[in-house]
């Protein structure tokens, strides 16, 4: 008996899916929602342009993390360019964008960059473009016809140029050449679109100010030595290629941070310390806020919906590029479970209801602190507008089932129409192959109707066995196609009708809808500025909610700013880090302030804490810059520019330069640059060469400092150079002031209190340390024995038990010798062995 079938959607073999109209979004399968954030995300790169021209500099750099550019307005600079080689070292551009129409000093800039061959990360690419390029008229034009997602399409001409003049400081004349000639170079390079088509721009979601102003000044050094930043290698074989991992630093203990951008605005913060007190104290305010105990619960919760915030500018940017996928439209939107547990499929608003969330509870906040105050007010309800029209729309099952963008019912009736159509196929093609199959030779035993994107309706009937050549598949009154998996595919008059009447419905659909999902993204690109606003606040809370959360669990307490201390005072300060990694810690005070003690020199014996005790000012001080709480019982800080460190050479082979040139680079750095605001810590310097020449240059180094009066840095040195303080090599005055490490001496035991009192110690106790660190004792004593005699200034004589040890193992392998002779060899000489062996023996034995 026949059979007769129908299969709605069936694709041949070497046929795929097809492709989306011209100019309108593509849709890829979507992965799971919780990876897909990350998913096709390059690594952030920065371009930066800058323009120097009569003691000003112009900065506009893009970043492709989030598609903005920042731009700092006209800025005065030393001939130096000290300004312009701060924001390199913070930003760490991949290429810096110039006019090949420069002065001396930036040419002579240029050229040390390109020839730092072990910059790290790696050296930014040099790129000149002609002056012409940087035109004011010509840059101004850029800007103002540029396409920006972030301005509605609406605006006329004149309400762009007034949004934009809100924005841009056009008076800034450096800066709008500038972003003019950065604008030249992203469209010329195309970064980010490079495999685009050429009329697809590239994405720019926003301009941002990007200000240097009361910034600290701290190097490289510094964040190492002090563990501010430590990058390790990931221990999991399978995140090896994925980069490096936090080690034991101030930033991993401090970042509690529940989303990427939290994170990543908690960094920056670290990268930019700051002396602006009223930034500084917002931030404190906020945390003050959170650490009381009646607002531990309301902490709690605003953490929680941080989690949901996702990386909105990676959305924006796909969106303007037409290449959102489902799960970019998940990350705006979560999967929820019913109160009693079971799977729902209700997708409610994850991004955008938590940030609503987060608008509600910070309404109920205290408005006097800004940042509460800012989030209920700027958190408009364009995004209520936004979650409730992707929820309207977007059908999140048929989503995730078909892998592409699908929409709800009863928002366009063509789509519904030709959705029942498609859902009725199945039972319609059966009827159509029943009666096809009664016009069909009596040898075919079944044929179905099958529906092909693409290509239509076709009839199918097996392969019999009487069909070898081509030839044999011509059936009368049918067209042949092709032939797929031992099925022949025809036309007929029947499947023409259908293609006529029906038409290609799935493609339709997929078109419509991919249409309806193009006007869904202008509507969220229209608001892009509201989710970027969204971004910016939630981060910082995110920020200060981990430090709040690190506050309270490490008892830390909240700094006070004084700009007329000029200095820090620190009462019971701890160490960030060494409190964790032991079970008691000393806390010890700091203070340098005024005219009176200005340059602290901190002695004591090896392993006695002074290289601790000036990491915990360092952090202390460098914590309270960053708007943190700090591990003391009480920190005032006042007026501090900068912090220069000698703590730890950071050697390495690629920089060609010795350990003690290392040092000397890093104080150099410091006696250069350091101001009367400056804090600066030295840690043993001078110990990489000559006795002699080490204690005179770091004599010297001090005297240098002392020399400058009242206008001296506010300096911490640690050192065992005693005689630095017995041979007087210090001038006496106010500014100085000597401390050193307590210890007790209990018979042969060195007993350490690590606490800092007033003073100078009396010896180095270098063979204790060297006594635990395993050297025998025989060793140690000996040393100390030639150390006193040195310093005694009497002569150094050989150990006399060590000598007659020598003399019995000489005499004792004579004696070996002798005995191994065999007398009755008469070849042996007497007379040749007393010569050869025994005299010249008894001669070094006497």
């Amino acid at each position: 008996m026949a059979s007769c079938a129908a299969t709605p959607c069936a694709t041949p073999q070497g046929l795929g899916p097809r492709a989306a109209p011209a100019g309108l979004p593509s849709l890829d399968p979507a992965p799971d929602p919780e990876e897909a954030e990350d998913e096709g995300e390059e690594p952030a790169e920065i371009h930066l342009c800058v323009l120097w021209n009569s003691g000003h500099l112009g900065i506009a750099y893009y970043d492709t993390s989030d598609s903005t550019i920042h731009f700092m307005p006209d800025t005065p600079d030393s001939e130096s360019l000290r300004l312009l080689q701060r924001v390199l070292d913070e930003i760490n551009p991949c290429s810096v964008v110039t006019s090949a129409k420069q002065d001396e000093n930036m040419t002579h800039f240029l050229g040390n960059l390109a020839s730092q061959e072990h910059r790290e990360p790696k050296k930014p690419e040099i790129i000149f473009l002609p002056s012409v390029d940087f035109g004011l008229e010509i840059s101004k034009q850029r800007l103002l016809s540029g396409n920006y997602a972030f301005i509605p399409e609406s605006m006329t001409a004149t309400e762009k140029i007034l949004f934009l003049s809100s924005i841009i400081p056009f008076s800034c004349l450096l800066t709008v050449r500038a972003l003019g000639g950065l604008l030249k170079f992203l469209g010329r390079r195309r970064i980010g679109v490079e495999l685009e088509d050429y009329n697809v721009n590239v994405p720019i979601l926003g301009f941002k100010k990007f200000v240097l102003t009361h910034l600290v000044s701290i190097d490289q050094d510094t964040y190492s030595v002090l563990q501010i930043f430590k990058s390790e290698s990931h221990p999991s074989v399978y995140k090896v290629a994925s980069g490096l991992k936090e080690g034991l630093s101030l930033f991993g203990i401090l970042n509690r941070c529940r989303c990427k951008w939290g994170e990543k605005l908690l960094r920056l913060w670290f990268t930019r310390p700051t002396q602006d007190l009223e930034e500084l104290n917002s931030r404190l305010d906020v945390i003050e806020f959170f650490l009381l105990p009646q607002n531990l619960d309301i902490a709690h919760m605003l953490h929680r919906l941080m989690s949901h915030i996702k990386n909105v500018p990676l959305i924006l940017k796909r969106m303007k590029l037409s290449h959102t996928k489902v799960s970019d439209w998940q990350i705006l939107y979560k999967t929820s479970s019913s109160e009693t547990g079971t799977e729902s499929s209700l997708f409610v608003a994850a991004t955008v209801y938590s940030a609503l969330g987060l608008r509600d509870a910070c309404r109920s906040l205290p408005q006097s602190i800004w940042l509460f105050r800012a989030i209920a007010q700027e958190f408009s309800d364009d995004l209520y507008h936004i979650a409730s029209l992707i929820g309207k729309v977007v059908d999140f099952e048929g989503s995730l089932a078909e892998n592409r963008f699908t929409v709800l019912p009863n928002i366009d009736p063509q789509i519904d129409e030709k959705k029942r159509r498609l859902m009725g196929l199945p039972s319609f093609l059966t009827e159509v192959a029943r009666k096809e199959l009664e016009n069909l030779d009596a040898r075919i035993p079944s044929c179905s109707v099958i529906y092909i994107p693409l290509i239509g309706f076709l009839l199918s009937i097996p392969r019999l066995p009487f069909m070898v050549e081509a030839s044999d598949f011509e059936i009368e009154g049918l067209d042949f196609m092709f032939l797929s998996e031992e099925k022949l595919h025809y036309r007929s008059t029947r499947t023409k009708e259908l293609d006529a009447l029906l038409g290609d419905l799935h493609c339709e659909i997929r078109d419509q809808e991919t249409l309806l999902m193009h006007q869904l993204q202008c509507q969220v690109l229209a608001r892009a500025a509201v989710l970027t606003q969204v971004l910016d606040l939630a981060s910082r809370l995110d920020v200060l909610l981990a430090l709040a959360s690190a506050a309270r669990d490490y008892g830390y307490s909240r700094p006070r700013y004084c700009p007329q201390l000029h200095g820090v005072r620190i009462q019971n300060g701890r160490h960030p880090l060494m409190e964790l990694c032991t079970r008691a810690f000393v806390p010890n005070s700091a203070e340098c302030s005024g005219d009176t003690g200005r340059v602290k020199v901190i002695t004591g014996p090896n392993s006695s804490g002074k290289s601790i005790y000036l990491k915990q000012v360092g952090l202390i001080t460098f914590m309270a810059l960053v708007g943190s709480f700090v591990p003391a019982e009480e920190a005032e800080i006042g007026a501090v520019d900068a912090i220069f460190t000698r703590i730890h050479s950071c050697e390495s082979i690629s920089l060609g330069l010795s350990t003690f040139m290392i040092d000397l680079n890093q104080v150099a750095k410091a006696v250069n640059n350091a101001t009367k605001q400056s804090l600066v810590l030295i840690d043993e310097f001078g110990k990489g060469t000559n006795t002699v020449d080490g204690l005179a240059l770091l004599a010297a180094v001090i005297r240098h400092w002392l020399a400058l009066g009242p206008t001296c840095p506010h300096i911490f040195v640690a050192t065992n150079f005693l005689s630095l303080v017995q041979l007087q090599l210090l001038p006496q005055g106010p500014l100085v002031q000597y401390l050193a490490m307590e210890t007790c001496e209990e018979g042969d035991d060195l007993v350490f209190f690590y606490q800092v009192c007033e003073g100078v110690a009396g010896a180095s106790h270098a063979s204790h340390t060297a006594t635990q660190a395993g050297l025998p004792d025989r060793l140690t004593a000996r040393a100390k024995e030639v150390s006193d005699l040195i310093r005694s200034g009497k002569p150094i004589k050989p150990v006399k038990e060590l000598q007659k040890q020598n003399q019995m193992e000489k005499c004792q392998t004579l004696v070996d010798k002798f005995l191994r002779l065999d007398l009755e060899d008469p070849s042996l000489d007497l007379d040749i062995f007393m010569s050869q062996e025994v005299l010249p023996a008894a001669t070094t034995i006497l």
